[in-house]
């Protein structure tokens, strides 16, 4: 019996988040479906994070304790043939037995994508936000600079646990247009550790801020404790749509020796 780290990417769409829950499709429970054909017989995979419904990922990290006696592109592709068509297994590695995918990650990368256009477009909006009116770009760029660093992100996010803590350090934040679309806009954001929805409501207000709605002055006052139930109400309420969310990448300290 041996751990593996699984790294897995999934077109979100048709998933009811990456959680496991009674009666409905996820992530988690299909891939322990997925397992079973494999002859698993543990009760729950670890995951490295929810992610909510409707989300997608590229680089969603499981971990599950599993006696195989190939190897692990065999085990791949094994996994592939029992999974369903919009989730795959990019990646396996063996980890010592006390790796656990969430308490061991050192940071999260997550990419949000956007495009500005007043016409509905039924392809790109599977994975993208269509926001209308355009954008000022020089605005959205000011905004993301102000979430670097450490911060109280109350405002942005709810605690993963009921007594958790709002404190995250953001490594990088940044938006970046598309080479081959000018309306089109990816946001990049890194941080140790992420709240419950922080980075659906990091680009609600970034864009709200790009389309002149509230100020980067009041964003900023909202990171450094001057948040009043007045200055509160400056930043509006809502969140971006989680179709244009994926969860890039989940960062190891040195994972390549995990296992030896």
């Amino acid at each position: 019996m041996a751990r593996y780290q699984l790294t897995l990417a999934y077109d979100g769409t048709d998933f009811f988040g990456s959680q496991r829950q009674a009666n409905k499709r996820t992530v988690q429970g299909e891939l322990e479906k997925a397992l079973y054909t494999l002859g698993w017989s543990g009760h729950s995979v670890l995951m490295s994070g929810r992610t909510d419904t409707g989300v997608h990922a590229t680089g969603q990290v499981a971990a599950v304790d599993l006696d195989w006696s190939h190897t692990d592109e065999d085990l791949i592709r094994a996994l592939n043939a029992a999974l369903p068509f919009d989730m795959a297994v990019h990646k396996v590695c063996m980890v010592n037995a006390a790796f656990h995918p969430r308490f061991d990650a050192t940071s999260r990368c997550y990419c949000y994508r956007l495009f500005c256009q007043p016409l509905r477009d039924p392809i790109w909006e599977r994975f993208a936000w269509r926001v209308s009116p355009a954008i000022n770009s020089e605005l959205l760029t000011e905004a993301a600079g102000l979430f670097l660093g450490t911060h109280d992100f109350s405002t942005f996010g709810s605690p993963t646990t009921p007594k958790g803590l709002t404190v995250r350090t953001v490594m990088n934040a940044n938006w970046m247009q598309a080479r081959d679309a000018k309306d089109e806009w990816h946001f990049e954001v890194r941080a140790d550790a992420f709240l419950y929805r922080m980075v659906r409501r990091l680009v609600f207000v970034q864009v709200a801020v790009a389309q002149g709605k509230v100020s980067a002055e009041a964003v900023a006052r909202s990171l450094v404790g001057q948040t009043s139930a007045g200055k509160r109400s400056e930043i509006p309420a809502g969140l971006a749509p989680a179709h244009g969310l994926t969860l890039v990448e989940v960062v190891y300290p040195n994972i390549e020796s995990m296992g030896q």
